[in-house]
């Protein structure tokens, strides 16, 4: 499989520009490789919107999806730095998805990025499962690398900040699609996964910025 893993947290955020450049510096000098650091995580993938919203997106991967609900995450969740606490407050429109790697189809990851968010009716979800599987291999698509159906779980889903609010897109899946190159991604993401009978909640484009794997610590 092309994502390394089963379990995966997307994180998306927006951030008041007059606190971008300490946000980033933070993110980018403490709260990737903190992450990355947890016993089961496995990498961290940082990126910026090109056609998008909101503007930053970020994957953390992991052995097992048990590693996003275990003690060494709960530990850290519950030891943050004050500088992790600063900015964590600045973030907007928070998205924070805890999801299965359902499948992950294509050789390699790339630095441009499709993202697709999806509301299936949970009834049908085995034949919805099926039918994105099955369109997840790139084949010969030139500039699209892999893609990727992720399942989000309900129960894990929930803002760090606001863990009350509601959520009604805990159980949303989304696909992921990588390439080389920005057009190749977002025009096969429209063609094979907007329209097919799904509800699509939102579309974005985004770059990559950066990647960090455990063996880089």
């Amino acid at each position: 499989m092309p994502i390394a893993g089963k379990g995966i947290l997307i994180t998306a955020m927006n951030v008041d520009p007059d606190h971008e450049v300490e946000f980033n510096l933070w993110y980018d000098r403490e709260h990737i490789a903190e992450r990355v650091a947890i016993d089961g995580f496995v990498e961290a993938r940082r990126y910026q919107a090109v056609d998008a919203n909101p503007k930053y997106f970020a994957t953390y991967t992991t052995s097992s999806f048990e590693d996003l609900s275990s003690p060494a995450y709960k530990t850290a969740l519950a030891n943050q730095t004050v500088w992790s606490k600063t900015n964590l407050a600045r973030a907007q429109d928070m998205i924070r998805v805890v999801g299965r790697i359902t499948a992950s189809k294509g050789q390699g990851r790339g630095g441009a990025l499709a993202v697709i968010r999806l509301r299936p009716d949970l009834a049908q979800a085995t034949e919805w499962r099926h039918k994105l599987e099955a369109l997840l291999d790139p084949g010969t698509v030139d500039g699209v690398i892999s893609m990727h159906l992720i399942e989000s779980d309900p129960d894990l889903s929930v803002s760090l900040t606001e863990p009350d609010k509601p959520n009604p897109g805990a159980s949303d899946w989304f696909v992921l699609v990588e390439g080389t190159h920005l057009p190749a991604v977002t025009e096969l993401a429209e063609a094979r996964f907007v329209g097919m009978g799904l509800q699509v909640i939102s579309t974005g484009s985004y770059q990559l910025l950066w990647d960090l794997a455990k063996s880089e610590l």
